[in-house]
Order: structure tokens, then sequence, then C-alpha cells
């Protein structure tokens, strides 16, 4: 029992923590975005399930805080539809049903009856919410903790590595790849990881004289966070030494756009290059990797910080704040695909809205949500096969009837 009640603490409650603040903070951007533009909102609910606590503001507004905290949402008044977006005949019946309840002018609170670019935004407000979080934690952990940087100086060069192929030594100043300035080992170590085996051109200082070097990162299988082990790219360098360097709130805060920019397209990169073909696609893990890496990294960081005489609350909240920076950046990007039942499938019919000057048929909505749901839960399912092979569940199970 001590075993199984210690693997909570360390692995669900930080992860349900963390998926409740960053989905409702998503949900946040909905409704604050719609509430500037009058939007009429029914309820603001944090969690799922019936009702703990519930009440409602001057403005009608029910806030609700449910027995199941995974998240949250909020329920625009009239959003009986499943894909949010009514046909023509939909809206000119919940026109009349609005106009014989409350009068001729109510319908304009409704968010079906905004202009097209205010509910267009509303729908950007989600993703837009979780980037700004993002920034946010990352500039808190920087402000608070500091930042531990390491010159791009080289060290020393693995023999017969992607490095020493390309011809980089020891004593190199890496200043910058692919056009991009490389600001220090971390900047060039995240980059390099999602180009296995792709041609990265380095602007290189050597003795003073700027050089161009061509070098190719050879994948390499790295213990994973989320269970087994994932393909990285890496050239076979080491830094010269480390420091830990502290910044102002606005200098953070810069830093902390510039981490979660550097996360946002890193992340896109590799999803497309997953699209694509040029990497494998088990690497894509669900819910289930996520909860693991969150139990194994606060694991990891409570033994280190006791092991060098650090508060491991201090070690396992800076974990927290890097960790809720990273996946608010996926919660963002995963909500702008264009799927029917995501932020980027609403943009989508928006979009065929304005080409077309009407709101797309129920029947081609109820199609694309159909397909979108689909797309979705096989995204789920194959994610999560991803993570239960990688943690050898199934291979638990079949040494049970060996």
């Amino acid at each position: 029992m001590p075993a199984f009640l210690q693997n909570v603490a360390f692995t669900v409650l930080p992860f349900v923590l963390l998926i409740t603040v960053i989905v409702t903070v998503h949900e946040f951007g909905h409704f604050l975005v719609a509430r500037w533009f009058g939007v009429a909102v029914d309820r603001f609910a944090i969690g799922f399930g019936r009702s703990l606590v519930s009440w409602k503001d001057r403005a009608g507004v029910e806030w609700r805080i449910g027995w199941l905290p995974l998240g949250g949402y909020v329920k625009f008044s009239g959003d009986e539809n499943a894909a949010s977006v009514p046909d023509k005949n939909d809206l000119e019946s919940l026109r009349a049903t609005i106009i014989a309840r409350e009068g001729p002018g109510a319908e304009r609170r409704y968010l079906h009856f905004k202009p097209l670019w205010q509910r267009s935004l509303i729908i950007l407000a989600g993703p837009a919410a979780n980037f700004l979080l993002a920034i946010l934690a990352f500039a808190i952990c920087i402000g608070v903790f500091g930042q531990v940087t390491t010159t791009a100086r080289v060290a020393r060069v693995e023999p017969g590595s992607a490095a020493a192929a390309a011809g980089i030594q020891p004593g190199d100043l890496i200043l910058g790849a692919d056009g991009r300035s490389v600001r220090d080992f971390e900047d060039l170590r995240v980059y390099v990881q999602f180009r296995a085996g792709v041609p990265i051109d380095f602007l290189v200082d050597r003795g003073g004289r700027d050089i161009h070097l061509l070098a190719r990162p050879r994948p390499v299988q790295e213990p994973s966070p989320f269970g087994g082990a994932a393909t990285v790219g890496r050239l076979g360098l080491g830094p010269v030494g480390r420091e830990i360097r502290h910044y102002g709130p606005l200098e953070a805060i810069g830093l902390g756009a510039a981490q979660t920019w550097e996360v946002t397209t890193s992340t896109a990169y590799y999803l497309g290059r997953m699209i694509t073909g040029q990497m494998s696609a088990d690497q894509l893990g669900g819910v289930i990797g996520m909860a693991h890496a969150s139990g194994e990294i606060t694991k990891q960081v409570v033994t280190e910080a006791k092991e060098a005489g650090v508060n491991w609350a201090v070690a396992e909240s800076q974990f927290l704040l890097q960790f809720i920076g990273l996946i608010s950046v996926s919660v963002g990007l995963f909500n702008l695909l264009p799927i029917p039942v995501l932020d980027g499938g609403h943009l989508l019919f928006h979009a065929y809205e304005w080409v077309t000057r009407k709101p797309p048929s129920v029947v081609l909505q109820a199609a694309g949500y159909r397909v979108g749901l689909a797309l979705l839960v096989g995204l789920m399912l194959f994610a999560a096969w991803n993570d239960l092979q990688r943690l050898r569940v199934f291979h638990s199970f079949g040494s049970l009837f060996s």
C-alpha cells in the first residue's frame, strides 16, 4: 500500500493538477474574449461530472466546480449544435426563439450572431491562452530560479561522431544553425535533437574566423521519461561548462517568449516530419505517457534534490513550471489542428463561411464532425498504444501467463 500511495502522489496527482490548470486556462481564454465581445455565457466549469460547488455571478454566468478534476469547459448560450456552427435554418430558428423569449435585439448577445471575425477571435483565444500560459510558466521559472546556460563553445568532440565527420573541432564557438543564432549549448541541443539525419549548416567561429560546416546529426536511442527509448539527433559534442544566470522580470518574460516559440516551432517541425514519414510515428505519445513522465521526472527531481541538499519542494516547483510550459504548448498546437471537434475545426468552418458567405450545411457539419471524431479517437488510441508499448505493459501481461 505505501508503494501504491507513493505512485499516486508522484504520478497521478501532479498530472491531474497539470491537466486541470492547462485545460482550464484554455477554456478561460475562450471565456474572457467572449465576455469582452458581450457574448452571453451560461456556464464556466472547472472539472466535470456532478457539481461540488456552484454559484452565479451578476452577469448570470454559472460558475461550477465538478468532482472530476480533469480540465473544464465553457458553455455559450444557445450553443446546442455539436460542431458549434449552426446552419442557416438553425440560425433562423434560434433567432426567432430568442426574439420571442427576450425581445428584438437580444440575439446580438449570442455567439452565433456575432460578426465572423469576433467568433474567430473567441476560438483562437483558447490556444492563445495556452501559449501565454507557457510564456508565463517559463518566465516565472527563469525569473525565480535563474537559467542554466552553457556557452556554445566546444570542449570536446567524440571520435567517429557527426561533429567529427563535419570537421567541428574543440575550441570552436558555434554561432548559428541554418541561419538562426545559437544562444548557448542547450539551444543547440534542442535544435539538433529533432533533426536526426537532416543536414544542418553550422556557422562556427574558429580563432576569430567565421566558417560554415555541414553536419548530419546521427539518430541515437536515449531513455525517454515517457517510457522506453526515443530517437533523437546528436552531434557528439561536449560543452565547456555551466553557469546559472539570473534575469530581471522583463528579461525573463522575453526569454519565456523565446522559449515558447522554440518549443512551438520544434514541435511543429517534429510533427511535420512524422506526418511526412521522415520520423517513425511510434514516437507519438499520449496521456498515459505524459502521466508516466510527470511521475518519473518528479521522482528524479526529488531524489536529485535530496542528494544535492536542495529543498525538494523548490526543485519540484521548477520542474512543474517547465512541464506546464511544455504541455501547454502541445495543447495549444493540438487544438489548432483542422479537425472539426477541435478549435482548428471550428476555424475551418469559419473559413468556409467567409468564402461562401453562409455557414456550412448541417449535413456537411455532421459528416465533418463524425470524421473528425473518428480521427481524434484513432489518434488517441494510437498514442495510448505507443505509450503502453514503451512502458512494456503487454510484455508484463505476457510474463504472467508464461
